[in-house]
């Protein structure tokens, strides 16, 4: 559930980043952050699935498990690293830098 929630996370981290358009200063730099994240995810959820659906009690199995389950750990190990840089450069609107569709009184 971790996983969905994260992933969740950053399509809304890339939705901000790409309302804030090519204008903000890290603009392809979270854009590529993302994007290798989402798909680390994606990889990472196949690899469960492959790993829950073979029998462990199966001794021939069992090296081929374990180098799946260690692909796995290691994915999330650098998703997590991304996702520590993805957060640094950050895509909130902290007002520093100008919106597109700024309307000013008259």
């Amino acid at each position: 559930m971790l996983d969905v929630a994260l992933f969740m996370a950053n399509v809304t981290q890339l939705k901000a980043v790409l309302e804030q358009g090519l204008s903000f200063q890290y603009y392809s730099t979270l854009i590529s952050l993302i994007s290798i994240s989402l798909f680390f995810q994606v990889v990472i959820g196949i690899l469960l699935i492959i790993i829950a659906r073979m029998n462990l009690n199966d001794v021939t199995k069992q090296q081929r498990l374990n180098v799946l389950n260690n692909a796995a750990t290691a994915l999330i190990f650098i998703t997590v690293i991304l996702n520590i840089f993805i957060t640094a450069f950050g895509v909130q609107n902290t007002g520093l830098y100008p919106t597109r569709n700024t309307r000013r009184p008259y």
